[in-house]
């Protein structure tokens, strides 16, 4: 089946005055119709910047390069017109932060309203009825009051789920889920993660789930691609990713999960953080944290090695 989405050769660089910082080191990534993808990675390894440059958002100082093709057609270089026409109808983004993401001077309805209007034509009575159907659909009780209300009268999760409504909107092809539950409490956590898969389950659409935990996207991804300074490191299936993770830093992401069942163990920790852009290391960029490395880990960034027709990760020690 050929890919809804497919990302080949993707670079970002950001023009930062004296200097040009590459953030992106060629990212290749497909995503099947109806398929849900997890992204994760510690912050500042470039999940959210992937996504925000497949839909031309991060501004005239970025340069990019490689292809970004939404069922054939390229999106990278496409006309302004044609990438509006593209973000909420065909490919929608929810943002980790809703009170930053929401107009504060405008109400719940409105904003909604805004979505429908410019993705499927309603306006007036059609529209309002519609969002108060989208509330309803995402489980916000008193739907039709709440409509009339501002985003600053609402709950955290509550406005999490007026984003979810704003983006299922436009009945999208792709919804990609930026952090949508990192300002949330655990119990929340779970209704925006029970609801994200309803809703994918029930409209058929693809999905890219992104989080820096992969507790987080266990029971919600098809696939998990495993990034790390700008790059994939590591793509499985979910089951094989938790049974046979290949990539050190995958690993390293499993060390430091909490295990509900069999004996109490401590957590351990990856040490170090992700270099900055302008400071990464020779060879492998993860190579000062892993405790796998060797000196011919330095002398060259390490090529994707094919384990199974649907796993593969950057490492030296798993082509020895």
């Amino acid at each position: 089946m050929a890919p809804l989405v497919e990302i080949r050769g993707l670079t970002v660089d950001f023009d930062v005055g004296p200097r040009v910082l590459r953030a992106l080191h060629g990212v290749d990534l497909a995503i099947g119709p109806g398929e849900a993808v997890g992204l994760v990675g510690e912050s500042g390894s470039g999940k959210s910047v992937t996504w925000l440059a497949a839909l031309g958002l991060l501004g005239a100082r970025a340069r990019l390069g490689g292809s970004v093709r939404l069922q054939g057609e390229e999106l990278l270089g496409a006309p302004v017109r044609r990438l509006e026409a593209v973000r909420g109808r065909r490919i929608a983004m929810i943002f980790q932060d809703p009170s930053s993401s929401l107009d504060p001077v405008h109400r719940v309805g409105r904003q909604i309203g805004e979505s429908l209007s410019l993705h499927r034509g309603l306006a007036g009575a059609a529209a309002r009825a519609e969002a108060r159907r989208l509330l309803d659909r995402v489980g916000i009780a008193a739907a039709e009051r709440r409509l009339d209300e501002y985003p600053h009268q609402l709950s955290g999760g509550m406005n999490q789920r007026v984003m979810i409504a704003i983006a299922l909107a436009g009945e999208p092809d792709l919804l990609v889920a930026d952090e949508p539950t990192t300002a949330l409490d655990a119990t929340i956590q779970a209704q925006i993660l029970d609801l994200l898969r309803e809703l994918r389950r029930d409209a058929r659409m693809a999905m890219v789930l992104i989080s820096h935990d992969l507790g987080v996207v266990a029971e919600n991804a098809d696939r998990i691609a495993v990034m790390y300074a700008g790059r994939i490191v590591e793509l499985a299936p979910t089951a094989t990713l938790f049974a046979t993770p290949a990539h050190p830093y995958t690993s390293g992401l499993l060390a430091a999960l909490p295990d509900l069942e069999g004996p109490r163990r401590r957590l351990t920790a990856i040490p170090g953080t992700v270099p900055e852009p302008g400071r990464l290391p020779p060879g492998c960029a993860f190579a000062p944290r892993c405790p796998r490395a060797e000196p011919a880990c330095d002398t060259a960034v390490p090529a994707d090695v094919v384990l199974a027709p649907a796993h593969h990760a950057a490492c030296r020690r798993v082509a020895a």
